[in-house]
């Protein structure tokens, strides 16, 4: 009796293990598909029907390069057979970024990696499948937003340039007028016939001085309008999208991030690109600021709604924290603890949060590191126009 129940158990557990299997085949998120060593389609899971429009009754028993354009279509027999002949792999086992061909002609690309097997004496190959275009959607998405990030960055360290020299300026230019009338007076006082000459050329340097100083002037003037289009954003929305810029490459200096986003609706009246640009800026400084610190090396970012009419976003580094001497003055231009940079940074990153009327301070952690604060007001109903 016990010799007629094991092929009964056996048959049993074999039908178990081929439903799990069929399980993960029908529920995979990647497609999936299994060729013979002659190339031919034995098995096409639901998400490769998906992916390439078509059904599995449609391609299984045929051969797997009608899912690809030109050149692979006529080049995939060849390198099955040079594989079966030499041993060399060129995809088993590795992967690698090629071209897929869906059913209605269309290309795309695809990850591909592929795994094989000898069932029954037989060579079998497995194919994973994944559709890249909405990662390269994505990356092509993130490349426009870091093109819009540095455009606006250095529009803002010119902007900023220019009203800090202009500031800067103004006062020598009015010395200057000051002085030459000053040293016109003590001529006609000491002299009885003062040259016409003289007195021309004295007047021309004290026009021509006045005149730098109303250039100067309406540069101040057009700086301060600050002109921007602004709309009501969702605030966690905006620093995912830019943290996601700031991280790239974040990785491999070996900082952990986290992210604790408030849960409550944020709508902020903003310029999106130019908060970005700040949060943007405060994360890189605060991965750099990390770069030659011991691990651990945690960044957190965190957004929170406070007294239910401002929106908070806090960056806190686990980096060296912040100096007494250089906290006074961490918002100044010019002012820089970077051996290259020019200390317009966070100068610029004050003056858009100004201008949003909103608060950018920063304090240091307890144990290490620092926290820089936005907070920027909810917008208010009715507001959302671009102005």
């Amino acid at each position: 009796m016990a010799n007629e129940k094991e092929p009964a158990h056996t048959d049993e557990l074999l039908r178990e293990r081929e439903a799990r299997l069929q399980s993960i085949l029908e529920t995979a998120p990647d497609a999936i598909l299994v060729i013979n060593e002659a190339g031919s389609i034995e098995s096409f899971s639901p998400a490769a029907e998906r992916l390439f429009g078509y059904a599995a009754r449609e391609v299984v028993g045929r051969n797997v390069h009608i899912l690809m354009p030109s050149p692979y279509h006529e080049r995939h027999d060849s390198y099955i057979r040079n594989y079966l002949e030499t041993g060399e792999r060129r995809i088993i086992g590795i992967g690698r970024v090629v071209v897929g061909q869906r059913k209605d002609g269309s290309a795309f690309p695809i990850e591909l990696s592929v795994g094989e097997a000898i069932i029954g004496g037989k060579r079998h190959f497995t194919g994973f499948i994944r559709d890249l275009s909405e990662r390269q959607l994505t990356e092509n998405r993130l490349h426009e937003l870091q093109m819009e990030l540095l455009h606006v960055s250095r529009l803002s360290d010119v902007g900023q340039m220019a009203a800090t020299l202009a500031h800067e300026l103004n006062q020598p230019l009015a010395a200057i007028i000051n002085y030459v009338q000053a040293t016109r007076r003590m001529l006609q006082a000491e002299m009885s016939h003062v040259s016409p000459k003289v007195t021309e050329a004295m007047d021309k340097a004290v026009a021509q001085a006045a005149r730098a100083g109303e250039i100067i002037r309406h540069l101040r003037s057009f700086i301060r309008r600050g002109e921007t289009e602004r709309q009501i954003e969702e605030l966690n929305n905006v620093v995912e999208e830019a943290t996601a810029l700031a991280l790239v490459g974040a990785k491999e200096s070996g900082v952990n991030v986290r992210w604790v986003l408030g849960t409550e609706p944020m709508p902020v009246l903003i310029d999106k690109v130019q908060i970005q640009q700040v949060v943007f800026n405060l994360i890189r400084n605060g991965v750099e600021a990390m770069a030659d610190h011991p691990i651990p090396r945690d960044l957190v970012v965190a957004t929170a709604l406070v007294e239910m009419d401002t929106a908070q976003i806090a960056i806190s580094d686990s980096g060296p924290g912040l100096a007494p001497n250089v906290q006074a003055q961490l918002f100044q231009p010019f002012v820089t603890t970077k051996e290259r940079g020019m200390g317009l940074g966070l100068s610029i990153c004050k003056t858009i949060i100004d201008s949003h009327s909103g608060r950018l301070w920063a304090d240091p952690n307890v144990k290490r590191g620092a926290t820089f604060y936005i907070a920027l007001p909810i917008a208010r109903e009715g507001e959302g126009k671009a102005i």
